[in-house]
């Protein structure tokens, strides 16, 4: 055979019908994952429902770093999935406001001098979601006129052109009539699918820019959040464990951290944002404070300790504003920048380094604050040398740990891992999965049905340990839990997990939920910061397989089961009561494009300890009442009734 056909045994022609142009919003709709990370359907904190919400918004937050503004309301209509986003800032230009909602390139953050530290610079952002809506309306107002545009899946269908606002027989003006920019929008089902906004991702978002932008008020579904200590109050509102010393605040010029040390966590946790933009991944603002915060500290205290010692149980929010700042994706989640400025005309650049500046200001406040209040210091000392007697206590079990995990993870019959992983740089790594199953019969199921590429499957040996009252040793000692944190890579912090969707796919019966419970003690006790980062989701399977000849429906729920029988005649209902009785074929459906999950959320208000204390702790006489009080006997022949 000639070399050609081993090359090539099905050419394609490549000639100028090959080479095609698209438009601005066409570019958009075809490349979401350019412009929005992922699509998902709501599931996930950073499905891109809400990044078209976050996009909509740091506009409106640069008004207000502008010193234009200081509400911004938030309305969804769940119902209608619709979005309404009103600041009360200058008003994008009405001349030009079709081209700032849908021409790439085009906006006034390509001029610094208007917006000196803004998050979005790219001109993308508003686009994107014009871009991915079904329905899409902007309307300006500026000075005594308006001008309002509609958009559908980024084509222009309707413009008022420019008119002059009237007042009403009641009113000199229309209420409505302040300066500002509303932004409306429904995400396209045809891209998202069926997709649902969950409500406490939304208000999360809120929260986060009120701490950032001190005197900002914004309404969410008309709740009004404010925040008057900034970083301190989202660090307050957030610690899930007791804080060891009084927080420590430091506010200076373009920098603000907000940090203490709690204890029960393996290493330290960051709530990072540069510019008011969420930095869930951290990158170099963070990476600079780590290494000043250490440095200093271990400084102060005069004892040669490890960085990761110093830092074990912190927990820190931070954010710096810089100009002009560089990220490593579209949607923002990595700072790549190491100046407080962008580079020049030249490539040249004189302005201080980002991890000077921070390692600067942290040795003028920090020390002397350690210096003025040595109660806290005392109490920061206390901690680091616990956990220096700790580190010293698990070595040597961590490292046969370790040496005996890679050696498992190398022939480890319990993991059938996937190809792409969330620690790398490729394009799909905000797909990566991996399902925690029960017992060899669910993960076969799970195995055959799955993306090899992006899903991965961990096939538990019955229960796992309850894990509520031992120790880090315990864990290391236990092969199972040694097996799983080795395959998540999560041991020395979460910057290198490997998964970006964690899925505990356990049967819907009381063993299930039994082992619901142990894996999520496990994450909390010993790696709390994968549910508080939003890793962490459990699968919903179909409860009933409804079913004749013509059609076939799985339900979720009771009443979706009900409502299925009245729309199927001669229906036969199965009743799965465990993963393992739903065949390959099936469940591929339930672990594709339509698969559900729901989120494991931490409420501010959550009390961790106690919960767990209640639940996973010794078996008290208050646990066997609360049991005995809510046992609900369920009849399997009332399935068939509609």
């Amino acid at each position: 055979m000639e070399q050609t056909d081993l090359l090539n045994t099905n050419p394609i022609d490549y000639n100028d019908d090959s080479i095609v142009h698209l438009e601005d919003m066409e570019h958009i709709r075809l490349r979401p994952g350019m412009y929005i990370g992922k699509l998902g359907d709501g599931s996930s904190h950073d499905d891109g429902i809400y990044v078209l919400i976050k996009e909509v918004i740091d506009n409106a937050i640069d008004e207000f770093t502008s010193g234009f503004g200081k509400k911004i309301e938030v309305k969804i209509n769940f119902a209608e999935r619709k979005v309404s986003i009103r600041d009360y800032g200058r008003g994008i230009p009405l001349g030009k406001l079709v081209e700032a909602v849908s021409k790439l390139n085009t906006g006034a953050k390509y001029d610094s001098k208007v917006f000196q530290k803004s998050v979005g610079l790219n001109g993308v952002g508003t686009k994107a979601v014009n871009a991915l809506s079904s329905y899409f309306k902007v309307q300006a107002i500026r000075d005594g006129k308006t001008r309002i545009a509609e958009f559908s899946e980024g084509k222009l269908t309707n413009d008022s052109g420019i008119t002059e606002i009237l007042p009403t027989t009641h009113h000199p003006l229309p209420t409505d009539s302040t300066n500002g920019t509303l932004v409306e929008f429904i995400p396209d089902s045809k891209l998202f699918g069926n997709y649902h906004f969950i409500s406490e991702y939304v208000e999360r978002r809120i929260w986060n820019y009120c701490y950032l932008n001190r005197g900002l008020t914004m309404y969410y579904n008309d709740r009004r959040y404010y925040s008057k200590n900034g970083l301190l109050d989202l660090l307050e509102n957030n610690l899930q464990s007791d804080p060891l010393y009084p927080i420590i605040h430091i506010k200076e010029g373009d920098f603000e951290a907000a940090f203490t040390h709690v204890n029960g966590q393996s290493n330290d946790y960051y709530y990072s944002f540069v510019n008011g933009q969420h930095t869930t991944e951290g990158g170099t603002h963070q990476s600079a404070f780590r290494e000043a915060y250490a440095r200093v500290v271990k400084d102060f205290i005069k004892k040669d300790y490890s960085p990761e010692v110093i830092r074990q149980g912190l927990v820190c929010a931070l954010c710096v504003r810089i100009q002009e700042p560089v990220f490593e994706a579209q949607t923002k989640t990595k700072l790549g920048s190491t100046h407080l400025e962008p580079n020049k005309v030249d490539g040249s650049n004189d302005s201080p380094l980002l991890k000077t500046y921070v390692l600067d200001i942290l040795k003028r406040n920090l020390d002397n604050y350690l210096h003025m209040h040595s109660e806290t210091a005392d109490a920061l000392l206390a901690k680091i040398n616990a956990n220096e007697k700790e580190r010293k206590e698990i070595a040597g079990i961590k490292k046969v740990a370790r040496e005996a995990g890679k050696k498992a993870s190398l022939n480890n019959r319990k993991l059938r891992d996937c190809h792409v992983h969330y620690n790398t740089n490729h394009a799909r790594r905000l797909e990566s999965t991996i399902f925690i199953t029960e017992g060899d019969s669910a993960s076969g199921s799970i195995t055959k049905s799955r993306d090899v590429d992006t899903q991965a499957v961990f096939s538990l040996r019955g229960k796992p340990k309850n894990t509520y009252s031992i120790s880090k040793v315990d864990v290391y000692k236990n092969e199972e839990l040694n097996l799983l944190h080795n395959a998540l890579d999560i041991d020395d912090g979460i910057e290198n997990l490997r998964y970006n969707n964690v899925v505990i796919a356990t049967d819907a019966d009381v063993d299930g939920m039994h082992i619901r419970l142990l894996l999520l003690t496990f994450f909390l006790r010993f790696y709390p910061e994968l549910i508080q980062t939003g890793h962490v989701y459990i699968l919903q399977t179909p409860l009933f397989r409804v079913r004749n000849k013509q059609k076939t429906t799985y339900c979720y729920t009771d009443d979706e089961r009900i409502a299925a029988i009245h729309d199927t005649p001669k229906a036969e209902i199965t009743r799965f009561k465990g993963l393992g009785e739903i065949s390959p074929d099936e469940f591929k459906n339930f672990i594709g494009k339509d698969m559900r999950l729901d989120p494991v959320l931490l409420h501010k208000d959550f009390d961790t300890k106690g919960v767990l204390s209640f639940y996973m702790g010794e078996n008290t006489l208050e646990r066997r009442e609360f049991i005995m009080s809510n046992l609900r006997i369920e009849d399997d022949e009332s399935i068939v009734v509609g």
